[in-house]
């Protein structure tokens, strides 16, 4: 393998992912970024990326289709030629937020297709191609990253779907560390709390009263740049005896108390 290093974002071109993209980045890792909107509307922000001498490529897609699953990872094999890095970082929140005495089984097939079907698949197919990497190199080590919630522990009752999703994925994350660990690819979630997103734009004075009460006990929003700190460290592989583990960034959110 040559020294060049691939990592595949989904959701990446803001928020969380390009949080992860920029930490990334500025660590040496070429980047392959995915996302929903038109090329023409995500390329400035992918600029400061490319401004640290990263090749970085934009991978248009619905990581809830099967098809544009396949496109996105053939895409990278055919700029790229390899793939070091899984990052299935895509979600969405529960549409409408209702409660679930009221939720429809068409928001809770939209929120799983993305948020867990999605992420499980689309990881099925990056481990084939990091199989016959390993394969082919002995030296070869591959990483899937899973960025969870902590609403996969913390019940939401008008978010149902969201909540069930993020459990699956942490029960994924262990299924697949336990399948690749013989191919030395090592699998790890993020469990992510409260992080100033545009995601929770529209629940900022709800979460800025809330934490100033004591919510969390690092009294401030988490950002992006919390999260992909902690990728950076999984991706470089500063955790080599650790597969299958979760880290939580939620300032203290989760910890119990009296």
């Amino acid at each position: 393998m040559s020294e060049k290093r691939v990592a595949l974002i989904t959701g990446g071109s803001r928020g969380i992912g390009l949080g992860i993209a920029m930490s990334l980045a500025q660590e040496g890792w070429d980047l392959a970024i995915n996302g929903m909107r038109d090329s023409s509307q995500v390329d400035p922000g992918l600029d400061p990326l490319r401004a640290l001498g990263r090749d970085v490529c934009y991978c248009r897609g619905d990581v809830g289709q099967t098809d544009d699953r396949a496109n996105m990872v053939q895409q990278v094999r055919e700029h790229f030629g390899q793939l070091n890095l899984l990052v299935n970082n895509a979600g969405i929140t529960s549409p409408g937020r209702k409660d679930i005495l009221d939720a429809t089984e068409d928001t809770y097939d939209r929120v799983m297709a993305v948020n867990l079907k999605g992420a499980y698949f689309l990881t099925q197919l990056a481990a084939r191609w990091m199989i016959e990497q390993h394969q082919s190199s002995d030296s070869f080590r591959g990483y899937v990253i899973n960025i969870g919630s902590v609403s996969g522990e913390l019940v939401s009752l008008n978010r149902g779907d969201y909540c069930m999703s993020w459990a699956g994925l942490s029960m994924s994350t262990k299924l697949w560390a336990a399948r690749l660990a013989e191919h030395h690819i090592s699998v790890y979630e993020i469990r992510p709390g409260i992080i100033r997103t545009d995601m929770t734009s529209g629940v900022t004075e709800k979460y800025d009263r809330l934490i100033a009460d004591g919510l969390t006990l690092q009294r401030r929003w988490g950002t992006p740049e919390d999260v992909g700190r902690v990728a950076t460290m999984m991706a470089r592989g500063d955790l080599p005896y650790s597969t299958g583990n979760v880290v939580t960034v939620d300032g203290g959110l989760t910890v119990e108390r009296l």
